[in-house]
């Protein structure tokens, strides 16, 4: 039976996780843990994912119940969550990363720790948008030489944090890799006023926060004459909480490496 261990376990994604994990008799909840303050520490990691008393205390510190865990499930912050890495990668424990907005240093530092555990580090842990980097990956190797405009328009609820999205940003990064350009020097994440004609080589990436919309993509492929969009829509976190429970299962086993979704799927 494999342990999980479950960081931001009082968080919406966390609790999502935790009501998925105590839903499979295949796998066990082991630990729960949230940072240091909240009111939630102390009790029953259950009560907060509604799914009753699971009989693991939700602990302030990752360290004092790492043993207990196989692999850890990590949706918390980046601060957190790079503290994560560092004890799993200490302890040989597998850690999967939902959380996003890492910069280049950071992921630098997620790949090095790496090197002494398995890390499964995603944008977006859903299939159908890794399935979606896929799509867009060979639409842009079919067009980039046809005279199309790429955008990218994601939409989120209030409460995100980080913009664009870990998502969007990965689509943009998919299309910059496949046309062969630096995607910092051709990202346009604003447009206002007198802009001109847009750029050839130019990658929009637009971010709209309104309301509960629990993630929303769409990758526009526009030329003189047609458009072709391809759209993501999640309804629940549900399919993120399951698709990080698919991750952790794919860790059994597995001493080192860093891996993505799409190693998890086998759909690169």
């Amino acid at each position: 039976m494999l342990k999980i261990g479950v960081c931001g376990a009082a968080g919406r994604m966390g609790c999502m996780i935790i009501k998925q994990i105590a839903a499979q008799p295949e796998i066990r909840l082991a630990a729960a843990v949230e940072i240091a303050g909240s009111q939630k520490i102390g009790i029953d990691a259950g009560e907060p994912a509604g799914c009753g008393k699971l009989g693991v205390n939700i602990s302030a510190e990752l360290s004092k119940v790492i043993s207990a865990c196989d692999v850890v499930i990590d949706f918390s912050s980046i601060e957190n969550t790079l503290k994560s890495a560092e004890i799993c990668s200490s302890s040989g424990k597998g850690l999967v990363i939902g959380t996003t907005g890492f910069n280049d240093e950071q992921r630098a530092k997620i790949t090095l720790l790496a090197k002494k555990t398995s890390i499964v580090l995603s944008a977006n842990m859903s299939v159908g948008v890794n399935l979606l980097f896929k799509l867009v990956k060979e639409a842009t190797k079919v067009l980039k030489d046809k005279d199309f405009d790429i955008e990218i328009t994601e939409t989120h609820h209030r409460f995100k944090k980080d913009a664009p999205s870990g998502t969007a940003m990965k689509l943009a990064h998919v299309v910059a890799d496949e046309k062969g350009l630096d995607l910092k020097k051709v990202m346009v994440s604003g447009r206002e006023g007198m802009t001109g004609e847009r750029p050839k080589d130019a990658i929009g990436v637009l971010a709209i926060r309104a309301g509960d919309v629990v993630g929303d993509h769409t990758v526009t492929f526009g030329a003189l004459g047609e458009r072709i969009e391809l759209t993501h829509k999640a309804h629940s976190r549900e399919t993120f909480a399951k698709g990080a429970i698919i991750a952790a299962q794919f860790l059994k086993g597995k001493t080192h490496g860093l891996y993505d979704m799409q190693d998890v799927l086998q759909i690169k």
